[in-house]
């Protein structure tokens, strides 16, 4: 059952702490545990983004679905990966089945890496999780940039240390519509880029959603920025091709 009387019984008790949990001892015989409120979070959802580990194993204990996705389709691990509680992360993990996270279509990596929690991000890696799963269209369609890899998102955030992480563990660089390398380059992350690039990036990537020329696009994210341009063109950057063009070609041969 769903409402608001679930939320009050059940989710504010999971996010009171020692109190909390005292409560929902005292509330177990009337409140289920796997009640969600209007927007679909459970209590146990709810428990794991307060990273309280307590409540989290009481309602384990007393039958709490981990696989009950939100309407957003998040699962608990996804809160405790995204808030960085590493005790709960270490929880949830054994109990998540891989059907509820394909049909949640964003990987807990996702949620790590967009909140930027490097720890996480290292347990949820070591424990087999795919460094390049991709999120669905559904879950991508929420970003104006189409964005589906965990490296985009912490490219796109600028964190030096899970971009690190993810190319260590062999994020691919060209999984998303608009190229990680481009990203950077247009944010002038210029620690990121040379990991980028390090890590065999195509230099000479194009966002071919908004071109369809063989300009090249980092070009035009760096043109006022001599540094970001001397660093493309020493790791191969095709300067020959900024000078072709194919369009109208039929009006020069006839």
């Amino acid at each position: 059952e769903k409402g608001p009387q679930d939320r009050a019984l059940g989710h504010t008790s999971s996010d009171g702490g020692w109190l909390g949990t005292e409560r929902l001892k005292m509330k177990k015989c009337g409140s289920q545990v796997n009640s969600q409120a209007c927007n679909g979070e459970s209590v146990l959802l709810d428990a794991a983004g307060s990273g309280n580990t307590a409540c989290i194993q009481l309602l384990l204990d007393n039958g709490a679905n981990p696989n009950l996705p939100s309407i957003t389709g998040h699962l608990p691990i996804h809160k405790a990966a995204h808030a960085g509680h590493y005790d709960a992360l270490k929880m949830l993990i054994p109990l998540t089945t891989k059907k509820a996270i394909k049909e949640a279509g964003q990987s807990p990596v996702h949620s790590a890496a967009e909140g930027g929690q490097s720890r996480c991000l290292r347990l949820l890696l070591a424990c087999g999780f795919d460094v390049n799963y991709r999120m669905n269209t559904r879950n991508s369609e929420n970003y104006r940039d189409m964005r589906r890899s965990a490296l985009y998102f912490a490219v796109s955030n600028g964190d030096v240390e899970c971009t690190k992480i993810l190319l260590a563990a062999g994020a691919k660089t060209d999984l998303d519509p608009l190229c990680c390398l481009l990203v950077a380059v247009r944010s002038g992350r210029y620690e990121i880029v040379k990991l980028l690039l390090e890590a065999k990036a195509d230099v000479n990537c194009y966002f071919t959603v908004v071109s369809d020329t063989v300009f090249p696009t980092a070009l035009q994210y760096c043109l006022k920025d001599e540094v970001m341009m001397r660093l493309l063109l020493n790791n191969g950057y095709k300067v020959e091709r900024c000078f072709l063009c194919h369009h109208d070609n039929d009006i020069f041969t006839k």
